[in-house]
C-alpha cells in the first residue's frame, strides 16, 4: 500500500497529458508527460481502436464511438501504468466554421501599462459577438494586436498605451455536434478537458514555425474529413473542415473493382499511388474475386487512375479554398501534407502540380522519449498535437500570452468504371 500511494504521490507531481483523436475510421488515444523541455514530451502509453460510431468527422452512434474510446484509452492507460479521468478532444467535421473579428478596449489607468484583465476583457468582449443559436465558439485566436495603432504586435503584455486592438480568429462549431462528442467521451468514463480543433492540433505536431511565418497551408487527409489550416506571419489565418478523403477514395475502388471495402482498403494501402508520374514499376495486381467471380489481375496504373481521380479533386477544392479565402498567394513555404491520406505513393508529386507550390509531408515533430517512435507517423498527428494542448486551455489563445508572459469528380469515375469493366469482359 505505500508503495502504491508513493506512486500515485509521485503521478501527482508530472504534468500529464492526454490526447483522444476520435477519426471515421480509427479512435487514437495518448497518454504523454510534459518534459523539461517545453518543447518535448514523453509518451508513456499509446493505443487505437477501431472506429464505427464516426461519420465524417460527426458522432453518429454514441454507444459504439463510447465503445471505441474505451477500448483505445485502456490500451493507452494499461501500457502507461496508470489510469486517467480527463482528455482533450479533437474536433473535426464540416460543421465547423471560422470568422475574423476585430475589436479593441480602452486603457484608462494613470500609468497605460497593458496587462493580464485586458487581455481578458478584448476576450470577454468577443464571446459578445452574435452568432447562429445552434452555434458556440471553440477558439478565439488573436492573429496579431495593435496599440494606439501601431500594429504586428505578437504580445502587448507590459506594453503602455491608451487603445488596445486585436485581430481575432474564432472558431465556431455546432452545439448538437459538441454534445454529442461530450456524451460519449463521458458514457466511456471520462471527462472532457478542453476540446481543440483538429487541424490547429495536426499543426501544432508537424508544422515548423518558419513556414508558419513565411505562409503555409497544412492539409491533414484523414479517412472522413480533410482539415485545413493556414498560417502566415505566424497566427493562423484560416480554418476549413472538407468531407472529402480517404473513405472516398476506398470507395471508388470498392465500386469500380466491385470487391469488398476491406480489399478496396488493403488495395489502396499496398499499391496505391496518387499520381500516375511516381509509379515506379506498372506490374499486375492481384485483386480477390467475391462469389462466382475468381481472382483475376490488373495493372497498378489502373488503380492509379482511380485514385489519383478523387485525391485530384480533393486538391482541386482546397485550392479553391485557398483562394476563395484570399491566401493562395500568401502560402510562400508551401503545402504539408499529414494524416493516413498523405501516405500514398506520388501524394506528394499530385499536390505539387494541382497546387503549383512547393509540398512535404508532416511527421509529429520534437517528441521525446518512451513510446514516441510509435506515433511518429502522418496518420497520427492529431493525436500527437492534441498532447500539447492549447497553453492555458479552455479554447482560448489568450492565456498563451498570459503564460509566457508569466514564465517570460463524377463523370470522370464512370468512365474509369466503365474501362474496368471492359478489361473484365475481355479476359
Amino acid at each position: 500500500h505505500w508503495q502504491q500511494r508513493k506512486y500515485r504521490l509521485d503521478l501527482m507531481k508530472k504534468d500529464i497529458l492526454v490526447g483522444l483523436d476520435l477519426g471515421t475510421t480509427k479512435v487514437c488515444a495518448v497518454i504523454a508527460e510534459k518534459l523539461t523541455d517545453p518543447n518535448r514530451i514523453d509518451i508513456l502509453g499509446f493505443g487505437v481502436a477501431p472506429s464505427e460510431g464516426l461519420h465524417k468527422g460527426l458522432v453518429a452512434n454514441i454507444g459504439k464511438t463510447a465503445e471505441a474510446i474505451k477500448s483505445a484509452m485502456s490500451i493507452a492507460a494499461n501500457r502507461a501504468g496508470f489510469e486517467v479521468t480527463t482528455v482533450n478532444v479533437g474536433v473535426a467535421g464540416e460543421h465547423i466554421t471560422s470568422i475574423r473579428h476585430r475589436n479593441y478596449v480602452t486603457i484608462n489607468r494613470d500609468e497605460k501599462e497593458i496587462t493580464k484583465d485586458d487581455l481578458d476583457r478584448l476576450e470577454a468582449d468577443v464571446r459578445t459577438i452574435r452568432i447562429p443559436s445552434d452555434r458556440q465558439i471553440l477558439h478565439i485566436i488573436p492573429e496579431e494586436f495593435s496599440i494606439d495603432h501601431q500594429s504586428g504586435i505578437e504580445n502587448p503584455i507590459g506594453m503602455s498605451g491608451s487603445r488596445l486592438e486585436a485581430s481575432n480568429h474564432v472558431v465556431l462549431a455546432s452545439i448538437p455536434a459538441m454534445e454529442n462528442i461530450r456524451k460519449s467521451v463521458e458514457r466511456a468514463g471520462y471527462q472532457v478537458q478542453d476540446y481543440i480543433l483538429q487541424p490547429i492540433a495536426s499543426s501544432a505536431s508537424v508544422l515548423e514555425e518558419s513556414e508558419k511565418d513565411l505562409g503555409v497551408a497544412l492539409l491533414d487527409i484523414g479517412g472522413g474529413t480533410t482539415d485545413i489550416a493556414i498560417y502566415h506571419k505566424k497566427a493562423i489565418k484560416h480554418t476549413r473542415v472538407i468531407g472529402v478523403a480517404g473513405n472516398q477514395v476506398t470507395n471508388d475502388i470498392r465500386e469500380s473493382l466491385g470487391v469488398m471495402t476491406d480489399e478496396a482498403e488493403r488495395l489502396k494501402k499496398e499499391y496505391g499511388y496518387a499520381s500516375e508520374n511516381a509509379i515506379i514499376k506498372d506490374e499486375d495486381i492481384l485483386i480477390k474475386g467475391v462469389g462466382a467471380r475468381g481472382n483475376t489481375k490488373i495493372p497498378v496504373s489502373l488503380l492509379t487512375q482511380i485514385i489519383s481521380l478523387r485525391m485530384k479533386e480533393l486538391f482541386t477544392l482546397v485550392d479553391n479554398e485557398l483562394r476563395t479565402a484570399g491566401y493562395k498567394s500568401k502560402i510562400k513555404a508551401g503545402i504539408v501534407l499529414t494524416g493516413g491520406g498523405s501516405l500514398l505513393n506520388g501524394v506528394t508529386e499530385l499536390a505539387e502540380e494541382v497546387f503549383g507550390l512547393p509540398a512535404r509531408i508532416g511527421v509529429p515533430q520534437e517528441l521525446g522519449a518512451g513510446l514516441s517512435n510509435e506515433i511518429e507517423s502522418p496518420e497520427f498527428a492529431t493525436v500527437a498535437g492534441l498532447i500539447r494542448g492549447i497553453p492555458g486551455g479552455k479554447s482560448s489563445e489568450y492565456q498563451v500570452l498570459i503564460k509566457k508572459q508569466k514564465e517570460k469528380s463524377s463523370n470522370q469515375l464512370g468512365k474509369i468504371i466503365k474501362k474496368v469493366q471492359d478489361f473484365f469482359n475481355e479476359l
